[in-house]
């Protein structure tokens, strides 16, 4: 084992705690920041501390936002009859990313998995509901993961919506059974939105 200092040890933990990092690729990381100029680690590590101080949940959707309301709440130009459901905030970057949907988003913040413990009361759905119960929605696009957590949270919400009498969908084709909306391509996200089917 490489003998480091501790504060080198240290961070090489703390690093490997990252989604997707290992020890070796946590290895290059401190060597790059031991070579690289002190001002662009300190600009860094400012930006880390204040993402995490200043980065929330929107009041309406729960999506990642600085202020009481997301940019795509605030935005004027959307559909706002129209919400997609995802289960995170990078579940709306994938969509956005795809550039056709122009409507607006509820994140759940989750979704039911059993064996993880998490079940409907741990979803983000008050706030969904009492937005069908008081605005002019007209459809709900359900764009949860499609493996079997995102099946399971899916039949929930539809038993819980169509109730309220709103058009529901289910984004359809293109996306594989199994996998999750933030990993897909543009294109993949994009027909899987035309191509949604009523639930």
């Amino acid at each position: 084992m490489p003998n480091y200092t501790d504060s080198i040890e240290k961070l090489i933990e703390s690093l490997i705690k990252l989604p997707g990092v290992g020890r070796r690729s946590a290895e290059r990381i401190v060597g790059y920041i031991l070579g690289a100029p002190r001002e662009e680690i300190r600009n860094l590590s400012e930006g880390l501390s204040k993402v995490k101080e200043s980065v929330g949940f929107c009041r309406i959707c729960n999506n990642l936002s600085e202020e009481e309301l997301c940019k795509i709440c605030q935005d004027v130009r959307r559909q706002k009859e129209l919400i997609c459901i995802v289960e995170k905030p990078s579940d709306v970057t994938a969509i956005e990313k795809a550039g056709n949907f122009r409507g607006t988003y509820h994140v759940l913040l989750g979704s039911i998995s059993p064996l993880e413990g998490k079940g409907p009361s741990d979803l983000k759905v008050a706030g969904l509901l009492e937005r069908v119960k008081q605005n002019q929605i007209k459809e709900i696009i359900i764009a949860t993961d499609a493996d079997t957590e995102g099946e399971t949270t899916a039949i929930y919400l539809a038993s819980l919506l169509k109730p309220l009498g709103v058009n529901l969908s289910r984004i359809g084709l293109g996306l594989p059974v199994g996998s999750n909306l933030e990993y897909a391509d543009t294109t993949t996200v994009s027909k899987s939105l035309e191509s949604r089917r009523a639930l």
